[in-house]
């Protein structure tokens, strides 16, 4: 079948599982919208699960449209992301990533929920039960638009949003149906269809998409599926929106490549010091949308949803490389009424979503080292928990028109997360037969059972200016102070290590401070942000909350058309993330207050030409830049930064029929997509060398 691929014998418990749930059916939500280019009158959008929306003329926000999608096509998020000044998206192996947007690049504990994602305003992952690789749970490739926003947006999304927040909507296909094939470099091979109807004032669509690569490097292969069913029509006075999206990878893993500019050896560029990693990975969720007009001025929509995930991968970055298996099954519930007058809108609403959750870390045999590691290692079970959790909230956001100039917005959001963890497992740091390890005792720590409850509040207070035209172009002035939260995840609080049997930890807290100006293609923005309770480890393995770090920067984008042939675009952003504090971290690592944050490029940025010579031609040429930054927290080793060159064309040979092509880095450029300084040595995951992709798309019925 077209969604479930040969999955290896070696993985057959697990993946039966995968092949089973990914041949479920059930009802889901999606959004009908519009589609926007660019940054410029993005407060006049109104799109179901839409961020844009929701931020208004106050704050920050950049819409990749379809049309850039369809132009990109692309192989990882990260080439998508590239179009978001601020913002970064480190390319692991296969199709695994690391966010930064607004920070530096994060990793290890006090990283996962940093960023809330989401699939058309309901988040992809329950509260509390994230995944840092969030993103490949969901159907990017075939998205009408991806909004990514850039800065805390606690009060209007909720936990987890504390730099910003990235939304894939999807929304109905056009009618008649689509198939495109295509190929490219290290064996490289995708099939994606659509097909849209409508029948009785009723749409339905249907997006597929199957791709597969052996991978650039050793054994780093990996098949993907995704799947995404929408609906939308009338039931009496309810205007109902439904989404099912279901997801499927398998990938071979490949590790850190060591030695200083190892990206550089011609032999070992291309290796795997870690042949036997793999990750598995599947993902459903649905989503049904049901919204009404009460009366005039006033709304209601409600949108009850769940989501089920489930994941294998082997930890190859350890030593004994365990095999942590977790899955997770929630729901919940988001009800909204929205209200409006003559010189103001706005809305409230509560969301009540609840999870359950498991987690298993197991070791099949021996740590092979030191007698330390070798002790402190056993094979055997680590963790054995299950996690229950319930996350409410109430919110309200207003937008108060002043005179014709002049608007104000304020925004609150309180939010409670409540923990019930249950230890599967033996209580504290003894093998899994009881007996207690050498040198201290063993590094795994299970706590006992336990009930913990994370309350917090966040709120936005911002003003809009409108300045009038300049250079023919409407513009207009904001500011605005905000804040973003993130509760400690179950991992951090219940995986522990070295002994520690209870955790004392904080949500974390980001307050922001932002002013911008934007006028047609033109948006400049500036931010300075303090983030409080930062989570990470200590030098005794311990999970703490006493971090802080200090953020200053600049950020343009901008759309310039020389005439109808010629268009450039540009972003661009300047930033200091710092340290605020000095302590001795995991892993060897000092850091120093006033230290650069480590993978925390100063300099951040991509150009593009687009040159359309005809109708039915269009050309790209791309420019992405990332700047010298330090690897390491205590800022004594560095990588470079780099600068690829990309291009992208497509040619409507009639109307069912456009072929197109893309060749990523262009020059040849030896680099790496992300750079590390660790236990005394470098180490990097080298960047792909030249790549060609072509393909064909037809429509028979369009």
């Amino acid at each position: 079948m077209f969604f479930v691929p040969a999955i290896q014998t070696a993985r057959s418990s697990f993946s039966t599982r995968i092949a089973s749930y990914s041949l479920c059916a059930i009802a889901a939500v999606c959004a009908t919208a519009p589609v926007v280019a660019a940054e410029e009158v993005l407060e006049e959008i109104v799109v179901t699960g839409s961020l844009v929306e929701r931020i208004g003329a106050v704050g920050s926000v950049t819409v990749i449209d379809s049309d850039s999608l369809g132009l990109l096509r692309p192989n990882h998020i990260n080439e998508t992301l590239a179009r978001v000044p601020g913002t970064w998206v480190s390319r692991g192996s296969g199709q695994e990533h690391l966010t930064a947007i607004r920070s530096g690049v994060l990793t290890g504990a006090g990283a996962c929920g940093e960023f809330l994602m989401l699939e058309n305003g309901v988040p992809l992952r329950p509260a509390g039960f994230c995944n840092v690789n969030n993103l490949f749970e969901v159907n990017h490739e075939q998205a009408s638009r991806v909004e990514v926003v850039r800065g805390p947006g606690g009060a209007l999304f909720g936990g987890n949003a504390v730099h910003g927040a990235i939304n894939v909507v999807q929304s109905q296909s056009a009618p008649g149906a689509s198939l495109s094939v295509e190929g490219g470099a290290y064996d490289y091979y995708q099939v994606r269809g659509e097909y849209g109807v409508e029948r009785d004032g009723h749409q339905f669509s249907v997006k597929a998409l199957s791709a597969s690569s052996n991978g650039y490097r050793d054994d780093t292969g990996y098949s993907q599926q995704k799947l995404s069913v929408l609906h939308n029509g009338n039931f009496g006075r309810w205007n109902v929106n439904n989404l099912l999206s279901a997801t499927l990878l398998n990938q071979e893993t490949g590790g850190f490549v060591g030695g200083f500019e190892a990206f550089e050896d011609n032999d070992l560029q291309d290796s795997n010091p870690n042949p036997e990693a793999f990750r598995d990975a599947w993902a459903l969720r649905a989503s049904s949308r049901w919204s009404t007009e009460l009366s005039n001025g006033l709304g209601l929509a409600i949108t009850p949803y769940v989501r089920r995930s489930g994941m294998a991968f082997l930890q190859h970055f350890l030593p004994g490389q365990p095999l942590e298996t977790n899955d997770q099954t929630s729901a919940g519930l988001i009800a909204e009424l929205d209200f409006s007058g003559d010189r103001w809108n706005g809305r409230v609403g509560a969301t009540l979503e609840y999870l359950d959750g498991a987690l298993k870390e197991d070791q099949d045999g021996p740590t092979i080292g030191s007698a330390f590691l070798i002790e402190t290692r056993p094979e055997g079970l680590h963790y054995n928990f299950e996690l229950e959790s319930v996350m409410a909230a109430i919110y309200y956001d207003v937008d108060l028109q002043i005179n014709d100039s002049l608007s104000l917005v304020h925004s609150l959001r309180v939010e409670t997360l409540e923990y019930d963890y249950t230890n599967l497992g033996l209580t504290g740091n003894t093998r899994e037969d009881g007996t207690s390890c050498g040198f201290g005792g063993c590094l795994y720590t299970r706590p006992e059972s336990g009930d913990e409850r994370f309350t917090n509040v966040a709120g936005r207070l911002g003003a809009n200016y409108q300045l009038g035209e300049i250079a023919g172009q409407d513009a207009h002035a904001f500011v605005t102070f905000s804040t973003g939260f993130r509760p400690p995840q179950g991992t951090e609080l219940y995986r522990l290590q070295s002994g520690q049997t209870i955790t004392d930890l904080n949500s974390e807290r980001l307050l922001s401070l932002e002013a911008g100006f934007k006028a047609g293609g033109l948006s400049v923005s500036l931010y300075n942000d303090t983030t409080r309770d930062f989570i990470f480890r200590d030098a005794e393995g311990f999970n703490v909350s006493n971090g802080k770090t200090r953020s200053q920067g600049v950020e343009v984008s901008a759309v310039v058309a020389v005439n109808e042939f010629h268009e450039f675009d540009l972003v661009a952003s300047y930033a200091r993330h710092k340290y605020d504090f000095t302590a001795a971290a995991g892993g060897r690592e000092q850091i120093e207050n006033g230290n650069d944050v480590d993978t925390a490029p100063r300099w951040l940025g991509s150009a593009r030409w687009r040159y359309q010579p005809r109708n039915n031609v269009l050309s790209e040429l791309e420019l992405v830049g990332v700047g010298q930054h330090y690897i390491d927290a205590a800022n004594t080793a560095d990588y470079d930064g780099h600068v690829l060159v990309n291009w992208r064309g497509s040619w409507q040979v009639q109307d069912q029929l456009r072929l197109f092509a893309r060749v990523i880095n262009v020059l040849d450029e030896e680099y790496a997509e992300r750079a590390d300084f660790a236990f005394g040595g470098f180490r990097y995951f080298p960047g792909m060398p030249r790549q060609l992709y072509l393909g064909v798309e037809y429509s028979p019925q369009r």
